[in-house]
Order: C-alpha cells, then structure tokens, then sequence
C-alpha cells in the first residue's frame, strides 16, 4: 500500500512539472493577501503588490500619490534628487523596489534625476504614452505599477537611454559604494 501511495505522488508531481513547464506565460499567482495588500507572484520573480485607491491614499503622501497613482509630474529642478549625487539606490517610493544605482545616474540637464539604467529590466515596466498629443514612453514600477516618468533615446553610453524619473516617484538608501 505504502508503495503505491509513494508511486501515485511521484505520478503526480511529474504531471504537475509538465503542466507548469508547457504554459508559455506565467499567470499570476497570490501568495499573500492581508487587509493592506495583496502580492502576486508572476513570471519576473518580483511579485506584484496591488492596492485600492484608499490604501494608496493612506501610505503615500498627496504629492507622491498624484505623481504615482495619477501620472503626475514634479516641475523641473523642483524635486529633492534632480541634483543628488550620494551614493546609493534609488527605491519605489510606493513598495520600495529597487529600481536605480546612484553609479547609472547622470546630469540631463532636464531638471529632473535621470539615469540610464534600471538595476534590473523587470523593476521597471515601459508603456506607450500617447497624453498631451505627445508619443513617449512611460515607465513604471514592476511591482506596483506606480508611474515614475519617461524614458527617451537622448541618453549617454552604454545604453544611449535617459529613464527621466519624479523624485517624489523615489526613496534613496545610502551605502558606502
């Protein structure tokens, strides 16, 4: 009996192996839910934060909740990391995901911090953007979708990229690099 209960798990758990390998997208899945937010575990490995408006509300300050949640933007040479120049790592001001190293930040000239890279292409997620009669690409955070700025093809070497980027989108923590 004891053998075939062991034979029908191994059974199983191989039918289970191939069914996940053979989907082509991974569907996201929960993994925590709580009465502040939820996660969702997708295919990036991050895992995705979802959150009511309320909730949003309660956490992020009104200028970080009408830049991240509504797509706002800071005025230029306004912000508190247009002219930063510290050491560190720039976070999601909504669920602190990592997103850019102080070492891929560089002067624009725009007013706004920019950057030429994210630390990791999932931490940041890029849409067409076609508001203000313009064509543009916004970029948002892979995690909790929280509109950061734009990303043009001005920028310096190695990427030719500049991820112009609300500091009030951002949390800086500090390190010794």
């Amino acid at each position: 009996m004891n053998r075939l209960l062991f034979g029908a798990s191994i059974l199983i758990a191989i039918i289970a192996l191939i069914s996940c390998q053979s989907k082509t997208k991974a569907v996201p899945t929960k993994v925590e839910q709580n009465a502040t937010r939820s996660i969702l575990t997708d295919s990036s490995g991050i895992g995705k934060i979802e959150k009511t408006e309320e909730e949003w509300k309660a956490i992020l300050t009104s200028e970080e909740y009408r830049i991240l949640r509504e797509k706002g933007t800071e005025r230029a040479f306004s912000g508190k990391y247009w002219d930063h120049k510290e050491k560190g790592m720039y976070h999601c001001a909504a669920c602190n995901l990592p997103l850019f190293d102080s070492h891929t930040k560089f002067k624009s000239g725009t007013g706004w911090p920019s950057y030429y890279q994210p630390v990791a292409s999932e931490n940041v997620t890029e849409y067409r953007d076609n508001s203000y009669g313009m064509v543009r690409t916004e970029v948002t955070c892979g995690r909790c979708d929280g509109h950061l700025g734009h990303v043009f093809d001005d920028g310096p070497d190695p990427t030719g990229l500049r991820y112009c980027i609300n500091s009030a989108a951002l949390n800086f923590e500090k390190t010794g690099k």
